[in-house]
């Protein structure tokens, strides 16, 4: 089992760590009291490396309670444990401090500046105990998370997942998307007797969208959207990019592209997933019914 503490000054940036590596596919507990530690350690084995944020916030916190931690995880040989301490100057931590208008959780009632003071000297020892030190004074949340890639040999173009759905402009466009595309122009399905009673899932559906004239060009220019923005995406930190393509009755068109699309994009190594809503409201419609309790 791989375990990874991460740990530092508070406002040095952990939150945005454990948040990157969450992202990144790690399973992130945070503030874990240390008492329950063994518990979970004991119990089921998880097939992902377990991230454990812990800071003075934590309920049982103590450096001497936190240094047996990471001395007992040392030497069991079928756990991998790894420290990560983020640290940070103390003028740049007062700076958070003063434009967040927190207060320190080590010394709430007292001005920010002693908190910062006393944390930094009380985390001394577990600081020398670190196995990757990262410095974030200066750096930005999305500095932060490139740092965190090149110290877990991270590749994020493997990590963000996109997923491409189709939908009907009767029922509305769906929530949160990123991209949404307007099938409506390309031919319909639907005025083709043999086609009307399937969907864009079939081939002959798919193939009687090809043929109109301006499909390919579409296409085209979706995939050469995509292939500028989706890097954009991932440098700025952003884990999940969604595209919708909508028709008017989300059955042919729609579903059609979206298949023809997310084929596209997983040809070129890139993590996707596709759903089409329209057609799960049908089939979970036709779906028998299973009664009702009385």
């Amino acid at each position: 089992m791989r375990v990874i503490l991460v740990t530092g000054p508070s406002g040095a940036g952990r939150t945005t760590t454990v948040r990157a590596l969450e992202d990144f596919g790690y399973e992130v507990i945070d503030n874990l009291p240390l008492s329950l530690l063994d518990r979970l350690l004991t119990g089921p084995k998880l097939d992902r490396p377990i991230v454990l944020g812990i800071d003075v916030r934590n309920r049982d916190f103590s450096v001497d309670a936190f240094l047996r931690v990471i001395d007992t995880l040392t030497r069991d040989p079928s756990i991998e444990v790894q420290l990560l301490y983020l640290d940070c100057a103390e003028d740049e931590l007062i700076r958070r401090y003063s434009e967040t208008r927190r207060k320190h959780p080590l010394l709430p009632d007292q001005a920010p500046i002693i908190g910062i003071s006393q944390e930094r000297a009380l985390l001394v020892p577990i600081r020398n105990k670190a196995d990757i030190l990262i410095d974030t004074t200066g750096l930005s949340p999305h500095d932060l998370r490139v740092e965190i890639e090149a110290a877990f040999g991270i590749d994020s173009r493997k990590n963000m997942l996109l997923s491409v759905q189709s939908f009907s402009y009767r029922r509305g466009i769906p929530r949160g998307v990123d991209f949404v595309f307007d099938c409506r122009f390309l031919r319909n399905p639907h005025w083709e007797p043999s086609l009307r009673a399937n969907d864009g899932r079939e081939k002959g559906v798919a193939d009687y969208v090809k043929a109109d004239p301006d499909f390919e060009q579409f296409l085209q220019n979706v995939l050469s959207l995509m292939e500028l923005t989706v890097p954009l995406f991932k440098n700025s930190g952003k884990s999940h990019l969604s595209i919708a393509f909508g028709c008017t009755g989300g059955q042919h068109r729609s579903v059609a592209m979206t298949e023809i699309v997310t084929d596209a994009l997983a040809e070129k190594g890139l993590q996707v997933s596709k759903r089409h809503r329209e057609l799960e409201r049908r089939e979970g419609d036709s779906a028998p019914s299973k009664g009702t309790a009385h």
